[in-house]
């Protein structure tokens, strides 16, 4: 059997920025990508905690070590710079790979600093 899991998580990165009239996706830093096991153009959910908004797209990698994550599109009109979101990545995985399975988990602190990584 195949199991839809979560690959990946950075979780209470805060906006830094929005451009509404880019054609969509989220720009994240090269490095937390790299961190948090996160491919450009890999398909993401971001969840706003202040909000409750929610919605998929997908990762355009922003400057390495900016700290940048930016909101591009449409979703730019629902989510405000300062706002803390959660970005995840899923993965189909055979039963036989979970037995030991674990997502990779990046905890942000300020200025979407990594401060813990799981």
């Amino acid at each position: 059997m195949k199991r839809e899991m979560l690959k990946s998580k950075i979780h209470r990165a805060t906006i830094t920025g929005k451009n509404i009239a880019y054609e969509g996706s989220v720009t994240i830093d090269k490095k937390l990508c790299a961190i948090a096991d996160i491919r450009e153009f890999e398909k993401v959910d971001i969840y706003n905690i202040y909000n409750g908004e929610r919605f998929t797209t997908y990762v355009i990698f922003g400057e390495e070590n900016s700290c940048k994550i930016e909101i591009n599109g449409a979703a730019a009109r629902r989510n405000e710079v300062g706002d803390k979101i959660i970005i995840a990545s899923y993965g189909v995985f055979e039963d036989a790979e979970l037995e030991n399975y674990k997502p990779k988990i990046v905890l942000l602190g300020e200025n979407n600093s990594s401060v813990k990584e799981d």
